[in-house]
């Protein structure tokens, strides 16, 4: 199945205007695994009704939005209200600079990235003559757009041969590092404290970044956890390695450094899927194990 593209508008670059269409950078929005509230005796999953304390449960074709101008009395709002108060501006990203690639603190980013790509052949030249023109001169574009009807800052970069668009956090929203500087002590430092440290950095260091390279540990965990459970085993967590506490920084340093230098030579684990998902049954092993023992 194709993906949705999650929004359609226009790319509007001062006079120049291109229609696109923005589709998630997310595959999924969360982890692979959800795991569902039960009702501890019977494990029924549980559910959650819209109540109105009048009619009792309401269905969703039922429910409107309501802006409350006085205690207990609210004015109705229809979707078409808020659609009329949209102008143009809210159907488009409108760019109103660019900045050198480097410029933007990673602060900023909320971590919610679209791929814009043209919305039918009419946009294609110009978007891939702005594409290469920002590829060419390291620069990004800092622009606004309506998305889930708010406002956001973004900021459009070349990525491959699209325009990737990352939702920017405002000013207000950011702490600047300055804001836990007084927590800092100044202290001073022996030339093999600064050769052992960058020893270690060297050791550790790699020539590009590889997110193949890392795995949700968690997800993993969690996964064997499931499976042993649907088995009726219990999982038994090992015992953590003991290490002596070290603080001696001298003696960290050389540790950490022979430890990195190890790293690399030793093999990397295989990631395990997640579980596919299975007809939750009526008492799981665990539970038939515990009821046994209470009523025992």
């Amino acid at each position: 199945m194709a993906p949705r593209s999650s929004w359609k508008g226009y790319l509007k670059v001062s006079l120049v205007s291109l229609p696109v269409k923005a589709y998630s950078g997310s595959s999924s929005g969360g982890s692979p695994i959800s795991l569902n509230q039960l009702h501890e005796e019977c494990h029924s999953r549980i559910r959650y009704k819209k109540v109105c304390p009048v009619h009792g449960e309401v269905p969703n074709d039922e429910i409107v939005s309501g802006y409350e101008y006085s205690k207990g009395q609210y004015v109705v709002i229809e979707p078409d209200d808020l659609e009329q108060l949209r102008t143009e501006n809210d159907h488009s990203v409108n760019v109103d600079s660019f900045v050198p690639n480097e410029s933007i603190d990673p602060a900023y980013m909320t971590g919610r990235t679209y791929y814009l790509v043209p919305d039918g052949p009419v946009g294609q030249k110009p978007y891939q003559l702005l594409q290469e023109t920002m590829n060419t001169d390291g620069l990004h574009a800092i622009a606004s757009v309506v998305l889930s009807s708010r406002e956001q800052m973004v900021r459009l970069r070349p990525a491959g041969k699209l325009i990737a668009m990352d939702v920017l956090e405002y000013k207000t929203q950011v702490k600047e590092p300055t804001a836990f500087e007084d927590e800092l002590i100044q202290s001073s430092s022996t030339a093999q404290e600064k050769k052992l440290t960058h020893q270690l950095i060297e050791a550790l260091a790699k020539d590009h970044f590889d997110p193949s390279e890392y795995h949700d540990l968690y997800t993993e965990r969690l996964t064997q956890l499931i499976e042993a459970r649907v088995q009726g085993q219990e999982v038994v967590t090992p015992a953590a390695d003991e290490q002596p506490q070290i603080i001696n920084l001298m003696e960290a340093l050389k540790k950490s450094v022979a430890h990195a230098s190890s790293i690399k030579t030793s093999p990397k684990k295989k990631t395990t899927k997640p579980p596919r998902r299975r007809a939750a049954s009526a008492k799981s092993p665990r539970s038939t194990k515990s009821k046994a023992k209470k009523t025992g």
